[in-house]
């Protein structure tokens, strides 16, 4: 923040992407308490620590935008009729539950801050092959950033409170809650 804030005394763009799960997968049943906590001081707690340390300096940005990485799996209406679009759906209780409550995190954001023309959206990358998930995915980096540059670079009048996944388009597709 000090970096920023001494070399242009503002930030244009947050990008929240940080994000654990454990390994091996355990069914929810099986999950710990403690696995879980984990999952959320990362996952949510991490963002809303960052974005609250770093609104000052977004407030001063003329085109301020903050983006949350989510994921596909943090979806209720996939989860609720089990029709992920890669198959069978995950029931990952840590990280799948740590990104429904990002995904409210973000909205709550962007309900505070329309009035002050900041957006906030999420972005799901897709399947990226990180350490995340030790490199199984089959989009490389470049493809995953693609959707959370495009939400970072959005117009004025773009939209906020947005929920936008990774599909080989320009566009990506509109994620249902």
């Amino acid at each position: 923040m000090r970096c920023a804030e001494r070399e242009s005394g503002r930030l244009d763009v947050l990008v929240n992407n940080a994000g654990i799960g454990t390994r091996p997968y355990k069914p929810p049943s099986a999950t710990s308490l403690a696995d879980v906590r984990r999952v959320y001081e990362v996952n949510v707690f991490g963002v809303i620590t960052v974005t609250n340390a770093m609104l000052p300096l977004l407030r001063r940005s003329p085109s301020a935008r903050i983006v949350n990485v989510s994921t596909d799996l943090a979806s209720l209406a996939h989860t609720a009729a089990d029709d992920h679009p890669m198959g069978a759906f995950p029931t990952l209780l840590d990280y799948n539950t740590s990104k429904v409550a990002l995904n409210a995190v973000t909205l709550t954001y962007a309900n505070e801050l329309r009035d002050e023309r900041i957006l906030v959206n999420l972005a799901s990358p897709g399947f990226v092959a990180t350490d995340l998930n030790e490199f199984e995915g089959f989009l490389t980096p470049e493809q995953g950033a693609r959707i959370p540059v495009r939400m970072a670079t959005l117009p004025d009048d773009g939209p906020t409170a947005t929920f936008i996944g990774e599909d080989g388009t320009e566009a990506g597709r509109a994620i249902p809650w």
